[in-house]
């Protein structure tokens, strides 16, 4: 096989790849009954054709994509539900006039499309209502006379309201069982990003590799944790004051960013300490200690869901344990040759000593959270500072009306997305009518469907969704030509959704390749058809992909290479503030600083290195003659996340830093420094090139300098009594050598961001 083939080969089998994770059984089972109802109402009353209308209803309110708590998941299923009614009624009305069905498949479409300003869930509302629309208008839609109309809407109504009962069961049995859940779900994806701190322990020269998946993981929790912080202000923050489990739940939310923080600065102090040879006298206890870590942050993980007593934390105990007693043996070793060590030594074990003592405190946050899950278990009352963690917010008419004025333009890449998807749609509703093309509808709904607000989103769902729909198509027909009774049709119909549900988190493709024959079959319910439906499905599919792609790349597009400079500006302004509040805190420690104020900058400048980085994975998915250099982009990136690792690292040290010794040319060096990313914010948003750099290693040199001197004395105390208490050299050496180490990485990585916008060519 040539390279060409295995290259074609791996990029087809990508397409197939699962995410990490476990089927959701819950949610094949749930449109399992979903679906089950009105289907089997309808064979036992004999009207299976027509109570197909109440079980497409039902099926698309329950595809609507939320999470949250109850009273959310109430709302955006009465919404879909009142909407797919809506559109219903209104696909009946216009479906026998193609001059009045056009222009009215353009102004559904174009609404539905703003709903996205709104958020995930609204744009979901707004997907299932625009798929209802565009079946019903070539599907159900009759007017015949208004009872068979008033008939129809009710079975469309009382399918949706149907799924709306049953995703809010449990509102009233466990309320407060979604907050648990995504509080779960925050320890959970936690756990995974400690573990890859272990294996940043375990192969420290793997770093370029290890570095993308520690980001991904990074921003996995930081997602999660936001959405926790959403889901506790929808339940709680309405009213006076939260009851008691509100109260430990949002102690143990803020705890995860917390521990978060902490593996931030131990990814720092690992990449520095690594290339020394006293690390690798320690490595195997650091890797276990992180090891049992991870392990204890899951068993948080399923305490949280399941409500359970913990398993005991004494292999963390040990493994802690393990690693402060071979780090003292390896302290004595090295004091004890104190005639030929040499400072650069001293520092090495200094930096030993950090991560020692990092670890440490990471296992007694472990014990914190579990003894406050087990007196959440247990109804205990304890101790708890009330915690305001929601946004401050508008009222939710002006919120709206505000929102919808400011993106009514062409600068909005969301006006531009609902325009265009409006048009291709309209476009593809007309040329089925006007070809007269046997079920055209599927153009029109694949094209619906894979148009995304970017090309590479849009590219990415075609390809995604005509690879499965030929499958599928494939599947449906064998079932067709194979099954002939409608009951054996029903039951194969569930077990497909059954399964394309369980999987449609861990693949869209595989979603998609059960969903096309789930389609088919359900609409074999409604009006017998054969195998040649499966082939109608397929081309339509392609016509409608094809139709996408043209649409993302020809109508109003919006390439990222124009807005990331704009996104970079706001992300590097982002970080300057957070690093200028850290900073501040330095030369004020005497002052009273709030923590909460550095946990919101620095919460802001991780959301918007996100941004950045989804932004640059666009860029990439765009054609190549739009792109530009790509190289460039991916340095920044990476260079951008270091800078807020080092300044995070910086923040996790406060807690150590007295303010009794300061650097004479610290406030100089972060003044240079705060000026150098105000400059290349400047030069981002201008698009002009930045100013040449300011001597910042000179600055550099004299922190070098003093942290030698303190060195040298730490040196002659240590061989003049070793066994002397803490003296204020030592608590300066201790202060000031990670605050050195970590400006040196900052001026390292602003030089690099620097260059790289240098030479960057928008």
């Amino acid at each position: 096989m040539s390279f060409t083939d295995k290259r074609a080969a791996g990029w087809l089998l990508q397409q197939f790849q699962l995410k990490p994770g476990k089927p959701d059984i819950f949610s094949g089972l749930r449109s399992l009954l979903i679906l089950g109802v009105p289907i089997g109402i309808g064979f036992i009353t004999g009207h299976a054709a027509t109570s197909a209308i109440a079980t497409m209803a039902a099926w698309f309110v329950g595809m609507v994509n939320v999470e949250g708590t109850y009273r959310q998941k109430a709302i955006a299923t009465i919404a879909a539900t009142i909407g797919i009614t809506v559109v219903f009624v209104i696909a009946s009305l216009v479906s026998s006039h193609l001059w009045l069905a056009v222009p009215t498949t353009f102004l559904v479409i174009f609404i539905a499309g703003l709903a996205s300003l709104y958020g995930s869930v609204a744009a979901s509302v707004s997907l299932v209502t625009s798929i209802m629309f565009v079946i019903a208008l070539a599907k159900f839609a009759s007017f015949s006379n208004l009872s068979t109309l008033i008939l129809n809407s009710a079975l469309c109504l009382a399918g949706g309201m149907w799924t709306t009962i049953l995703s809010s069961g449990l509102w009233v049995v466990r309320p407060d069982a979604p907050a648990k859940q995504v509080v779960a779900k925050c320890y959970d994806s936690l756990s995974k990003f400690v573990n890859l701190a272990r294996e940043r322990a375990l192969n420290p020269q793997d770093a370029q590799e290890w570095g993308q998946r520690f980001l991904q993981a990074q921003d996995i929790v930081l997602q999660d944790l936001t959405f926790a912080r959403s889901v506790w202000t929808a339940m709680w923050n309405r009213q006076k004051g939260a009851n008691l489990r509100g109260n430990y739940l949002v102690v143990l939310i803020e705890d995860v960013n917390q521990i978060l923080n902490s593996v931030v600065a131990l990814s720092e102090l690992l990449a520095i300490a690594s290339t020394s040879q006293l690390y690798f006298r320690l490595q195997t206890e650091i890797q276990q200690a992180i090891e049992q870590l991870a392990i204890a942050v899951q068993m948080l993980s399923q305490a949280i869901a399941k409500e359970k007593s913990l398993v005991g934390l004494g292999d963390l105990d040990r493994s802690i344990e393990a690693l402060e007693h071979q780090s003292q043996v390896i302290r004595a070793q090295v004091i004890n040759q104190t005639i030929n060590l040499h400072t650069d030594e001293y520092a090495q074990l200094l930096n030993v000593k950090k991560i020692t003592a990092s670890l440490t405190n990471l296992a007694q946050q472990i014990h914190t959270d579990a003894e406050i899950i087990t007196d959440f278990k247990q109804g205990k009352q304890r101790r708890i500072t009330q915690r305001d963690i929601s946004p401050a917010t508008q009222s939710q008419r002006s919120a709206i009306i505000d929102t919808l004025r400011n993106n009514f333009t062409f600068d909005s890449v969301l006006f531009r997305h609902a325009l265009r998807l409006a048009l291709v749609t309209t476009l593809a509703e007309l040329l089925a009518s006007v070809l007269q093309l046997p079920r055209g509808y599927w153009i029109t709904l694949t094209a619906l469907v894979a148009l995304k607000p970017n090309f590479g989103g849009t590219s990415e769902t075609t390809v995604q969704r005509v690879i499965g729909t030929i499958l599928g198509g494939i599947i449906s027909i064998t079932l067709l030509l194979v099954v002939k009774n409608q009951l054996a049709i029903a039951i194969c119909f569930l077990l497909l959704v059954f399964t394309a549900m369980s999987v449609r988190a861990l693949s869209y493709s595989i979603f998609i390749i059960l969903l096309t024959p789930a389609i088919i079959l359900l609409l074999n319910l409604i009006n017998a058809g054969d195998w040649k439906i499966g082939i109608l499905r397929i081309v339509d599919s392609f016509v409608g992909g094809v139709l996408a792609l043209l649409g993302s790349y020809l109508l109003f597009p919006r390439w990222e290479r124009q807005q990331l400079p704009a996104q970079l500006e706001k992300t590097i302004r982002a970080n300057l503030v957070y690093f200028q509040q850290v900073i501040a805190t330095y030369l004020h420690r005497k002052q009273s600083t709030s923590a909460d104020s550095i946990n919101m900058l620095r919460h802001q400048a991780a959301l918007e290195n996100a941004n950045a980085t989804a932004a640059a994975q666009r860029l990439f998915s765009e054609p190549r003659h739009v792109q530009g250099e790509i190289e460039p982009v991916m340095t920044l990136m990476v260079y951008i996340r270091g800078f807020f690792s080092s300044v995070t690292t910086l923040a996790e040290h406060i807690r150590e830093f007295s303010g009794e010794y300061q650097f004479t040319e610290f406030n100089r060096l972060t003044d240079s420094i705060i000026q150098v990313l105000e400059n290349l914010a400047n030069a981002l948003q201008q698009g002009q090139p930045p100013q040449k750099l300011p001597a910042l290693d000179n600055h550099l040199e004299a922190i070098h300098g003093q942290i030698q001197q303190l060195h040298t004395a730490r040196l002659s105390e240590i061989a003049t009594n070793p066994n002397t208490s803490i003296t204020p050299t030592l608590q300066a050496v201790r202060e000031q050598t990670p605050l050195s180490i970590e400006l040196e990485r900052i001026v390292n990585e602003v030089k690099v961001i620097h260059c790289v916008i240098a030479r960057m060519q928008w």
